[in-house]
């Protein structure tokens, strides 16, 4: 296989620092603008390096955009969490931090691991995904508008209120698009049904695990669906000493959020999470330990069902 050369990105919101590793174990270095010409311009330049394998850190929408832009001119290009690497940095004690010396940390991280390939989700994903959040967003302001509300001086009540207004004319909007955005796509519709067939599981729920955690087909099993939203169980244990489990929360914080209250409801409504919570009350569990195994298998069962393209129910054993 082709040695391909590392190169580690530094990425901010008006620029990014480039570092080339060559194969003599110097570094070419670059700065260029984060725009639409400035990465146009990397990729131009890059390429005179032959084949890289790019990698930087996942920091939100300034490192997916340069991402997938490089993945679909064929590049390998990797996310990778910024723990991992900033751990990496601790074990070499670096003395300097400057955009030029992470990406040449990040080019070294990636030489010596060779992190998976990233791929980034099909458009319709990215779209949803996008909508999501944008409501969750609005949801969030028209919380804050009402909390204000509850203690404003009467001088701005009229404001508060045309502000409410507006943001619920917004969310409204912002849901039949989300709506609509499914409904134009097969595959998500079809899924969208799938996961609504679980009793506890709804339409904002089905849409947040469909924007969050896009196809589940790509997780090998139900396992893998729990450790990516940070739900598995961390154990601490050392020597003689038995700490206490607890959840690892190194995951997806919007998907744990949007289970929740869903897996509150379930507890009541789905016969299989019901059972898993009564087993847990009556093993002296915190109320909260039962949500987050009712989180969890919800998660299973969504699993399930959309593997197996099958609708719930609760007497038939489902993929996981």
């Amino acid at each position: 296989m082709m040695e391909l050369i590392p190169v580690g990105v530094d990425i901010a919101k008006l620029k990014f620092d480039v570092a080339v590793l060559l194969p003599n174990q110097k570094y070419k270095t670059k700065k260029f603008p984060n725009t639409s010409a400035g990465c146009r311009e990397f990729l131009s330049w890059l390429a005179r390096f032959g084949d890289c394998h790019v990698c930087m850190e996942a920091t939100g929408c300034y490192s997916t955009e340069l991402a997938t832009l490089l993945a679909d001119n064929g590049c390998c290009v990797s996310l990778e969490n910024p723990a991992r690497i900033h751990a990496f940095g601790n074990t070499e004690l670096t003395r300097n931090k400057t955009d030029k010396s992470d990406a040449a940390l990040i080019a070294r991280y990636c030489a010596l691991y060779q992190p998976a390939p990233w791929y980034p989700a099909p458009l319709s994903e990215r779209q949803l995904t996008a909508l999501v959040r944008h409501l969750r967003n609005l949801e969030e302001m028209r919380q804050m508008e009402m909390n204000r509300l509850e203690a404003a001086d009467e001088v701005i009540v009229p404001s508060l209120h045309e502000h409410v207004a507006m943001l619920d004319e917004l969310i409204d909007e912002t849901r039949k698009k989300i709506s609509q955005h499914i409904d134009d796509n097969p595959d998500l519709k079809r899924d969208r049904e799938l996961l609504k067939s679980i009793p506890g599981i709804g339409e904002m729920l089905s849409v947040s695990l469909l924007a969050f955690a896009g196809n589940l087909r790509r997780f090998s099993d139900s396992k893998a669906l729990v450790a990516y939203a940070g739900l598995n169980p961390r154990r601490c244990e050392s020597g003689m000493w038995k700490g206490k489990s607890r959840l690892s929360k190194v995951g997806h914080a919007e998907l744990r959020s949007a289970l929740y209250m869903p897996a509150v409801v379930a507890g009541r409504c789905n016969e299989v999470v019901k059972n898993l919570m009564d087993r847990l009350a009556a093993r002296g569990k915190t109320g909260k330990e039962r949500v987050c195994a009712g989180m969890r298998k919800l998660l299973q069962l969504a699993y399930g069902v959309v593997k197996s393209g099958r609708e719930f129910n609760a007497e038939i054993p489902l993929a996981g």
